[in-house]
């Protein structure tokens, strides 16, 4: 298999390269008889941070099996090469996906609702079905991948902290700047709260197409009431129908608790997979804007 992910790749050619992140690169393969998979190869440098990632996600993704977490199907390591082997994703990032015009518009409103869903599903899946707890660390539209579905896919568990209920958790900073909880800056201390922060920031990144930026903080500092639903709406959609709008709204709700200042006032991924699950119904409880 080693051999055959080498000549697939013609030994990491560029051409065949199809992403690039901050401890490796990814490569498209095709290995006999006709499997298209992601080959990750990581840096030589820093070479003990970047091992570490690279152990961090073997151990990571050999525990946890889930619709929507990337699949990893092997790995290697030897005086050249080290690299992991993923299911192919054909639609790549959701952060690509947005910085494409005609593939944004391609993700409407109900395929936007049904990759917040899964990115939920997930988190809920990690934070309480696998034990230890994990935490994956860096939730950003980066590490979401697409299937030709549009199913939403978690990926990158190079940073995932496993959570020992008889340890502090401290740890040292990790994530994407934008997403990260803004107590992990000052107390150092990863909670499942840290992801609930990211997955807020994420899901109103869905909803406008874009990352949230200021009004993240807005949102932290005042009331919905102060926002206008279209400034929070993707403008290279159409607006949505009366049903959908009702859904996103109580989505918004949803993100806008995920955000709050105090990681214990936000919710469990666990409350908000459940509450995902029900839809617009309790979406006429919680208000609108």
């Amino acid at each position: 298999m080693y051999r055959e992910i080498i000549k697939a790749t013609e030994e990491f050619s560029e051409i065949f390269c199809v992403g690039d992140g901050g401890f490796g690169s990814v490569y498209k393969a095709i290995l006999p008889p006709s499997n298209l998979v992601a080959v990750k190869r990581l840096h030589l440098l820093p070479e003990k941070v970047c091992f570490n990632s690279f152990l961090n996600e073997i151990r990571a993704l050999t525990n946890i099996k889930h619709r929507n977490i990337v699949k990893l199907h092997g790995y290697c390591s030897n005086s050249k090469h080290s690299f992991l082997v993923y299911e192919y994703l054909k639609r790549g990032s959701l952060a690509k996906s947005f910085s494409i015009d005609e593939q944004a518009k391609e993700l409407d409103w109900e395929k936007r609702v049904n990759i917040i869903k899964g990115v939920a599903q997930a988190l809920s899946y990690m934070h309480h079905d696998c034990s230890p707890s994990i935490v994956h660390r860096d939730i950003s539209s980066n590490n979401v991948l697409l299937d030709s579905e549009y199913e939403a896919h978690v990926s990158d568990f190079g940073t995932a902290k496993f959570l020992r209920r008889d340890s502090s958790n401290w740890t040292t900073p990790a994530g994407t700047l934008g997403y990260i909880a803004p107590e992990f800056a000052y107390t150092m201390r990863v909670t499942e709260k840290c992801d609930v922060y990211s997955f807020g920031v994420l899901t109103l990144e869905i909803i406008k197409g874009k990352h949230p930026g200021e009004f993240v903080a807005h949102l932290m500092s005042s009331t919905t009431g102060d926002i206008e639903l279209k400034e929070l709406f993707d403008q290279r959609l159409s607006h949505p129908t009366q049903e959908i709008e009702k859904i996103l709204v109580f989505i918004l709700k949803i993100a806008e608790a995920c955000l709050h200042v105090n990681p214990e006032s936000r919710p469990t991924m666990h409350m908000i997979s459940s509450l995902l699950s029900v839809g617009a119904t309790c979406g006429q409880q919680v208000g609108r804007y």
